[in-house]
């Protein structure tokens, strides 16, 4: 028999890992996570680009729709999410989507971008822009673009609620770290509460280090606690690993290999991770847009079976399949979800046996509809017998 101060010793050895393991790992996020982060080059943002989007979705139902496999009441609800929240999660672009302009051009963008932004009536939930990198070619210009939109935005106040900034193409631990500096830097400069940013994983070197180590792990850690965000790069990744143009794609086994990395970094953190784009837009004839329509939506659906339940869009016209596939999506699995949670929860037989993880990831599933729109809360607890508050405490 083990003498009884034994688990005391166990504790004692183990007390710094149970510490170190609860800080770097402190479960799922506890706010909504959107379904997509809608791009736009600053030099085209305005305070009405939520609107002219969500008039820009409309229209290419009007002119274009129906959506493929989608019927009458289920366009209804598209429209009625499009006109409520047409943009979840919004970046103004400043990198690749933006270019290369000279210092006074992107100075005036800047700023300009900063007042739209203070002067938007119809803020998204999660909004902030994408710099550009720490690369020593583009390190000064990304922060002094940085920090003229800070100094514009606010001008008109506090920084909007799910303020973030996105830092693209991370190839060392070292540049998050200085990006950690940065911020908070800038919140002494600027009396600014806890900045946040997103890393961009979009280069090789982030995937696998030069001594064979896979760095978003600890690119994410080194954040401490102020990364909300791991974003795939598509095109930019594909690219560096030679990957023909025609073959360049969110679904190319390299993209798969990168996500899944990204995947497996972020579990049990609570930084949610985010698919890239197509770059097939839904413009042209309404041939072209019924074509780039069915290959955006199966893309999303794609990405959301292999748990990647956010990505981005790049044209107005992208919203009817993104919202279409992601509340079929939710609405499809609804059902299954519900049966399922039940009888884990009153023990009961069935054809499924689910453990606690699986019981957390069918709450997760229905929180995420929930969230998004595709699902009511109240149904789901009448058939479920779970409110939303139980649903929560059950991740």
């Amino acid at each position: 028999m083990l003498d009884p101060s034994f688990a005391d010793r166990l504790d004692a050895l183990l007390a710094d890992d149970d510490a170190e393991r609860g800080r770097r790992y402190p479960g799922p996020a506890a706010g909504r996570q959107p379904v997509h982060t809608v791009y736009v080059p600053a030099d085209r943002f305005a305070e009405h680009t939520v609107v002219e989007w969500r008039a820009g979705a409309l229209a290419a139902l009007d002119q274009h729709g129906p959506l493929p496999a989608v019927d009458a009441a289920a366009e209804a609800t598209l429209r009625d999410k499009m006109a409520a929240e047409p943009i979840e999660d919004l970046r103004i672009d400043f990198e690749d989507g933006y270019g290369v302009r000279d210092d006074d051009a992107e100075d005036e963008a800047a700023r300009a971008a900063g007042i739209a932004l203070g002067r938007m009536r119809d803020v998204p939930r999660f909004v902030g822009l994408r710099m550009k990198s720490l690369e020593g070619a583009t390190r000064r210009r990304g922060l002094r673009t940085l920090e003229l939109f800070l100094e514009s935005l606010l001008g008109y106040g506090s920084l909007p609620r799910g303020f973030r900034v996105t830092l693209p193409k991370v190839t060392s631990v070292r540049q998050v770290e200085a990006m950690v500096e940065l911020c908070a830097a800038l919140e002494s400069a600027y009396t600014l509460p806890t900045l946040r940013f997103e890393l961009q994983i979009e280069t090789p070197q982030a995937i696998l280090g030069a001594d064979g180590t896979a760095l978003v792990a600890p690119m994410l850690h080194a954040a401490l606690g102020r990364c909300v965000g791991l974003h795939y790069g598509t095109y930019d990744y594909s690219a560096s690993l030679g990957i023909a143009a025609a073959q360049q794609s969110m679904e190319h086994p390299v993209a798969d290999h990168a996500k899944a990395v990204m995947l497996v970094a972020a579990a049990g953190t609570g930084v949610p991770v985010c698919d890239g784009s197509t770059n097939v837009l839904p413009v042209g004839g309404r041939e072209q847009v019924q074509a780039a329509w069915a290959l955006h939506a199966r893309l999303v659906r794609r990405s959301l079976e292999r748990g990647y339940y956010q990505g981005w869009d790049l044209h107005p016209a992208q919203l009817p399949t993104r919202f279409a596939a992601t509340f079929a999506f939710y609405r499809d699995g609804a059902d299954p979800a519900v049966a399922r949670l039940r009888a884990y929860r009153d023990r009961a037989g069935s054809g499924v046996l689910d453990e606690p993880a699986t019981a957390r990831a069918l709450a997760g599933f229905l929180l995420r509809g929930i969230d998004c729109g595709a699902l009511d809360a109240v149904d789901v607890a009448a058939r479920a017998g779970l409110d939303v508050e139980t649903l929560r405490a059950l991740l």
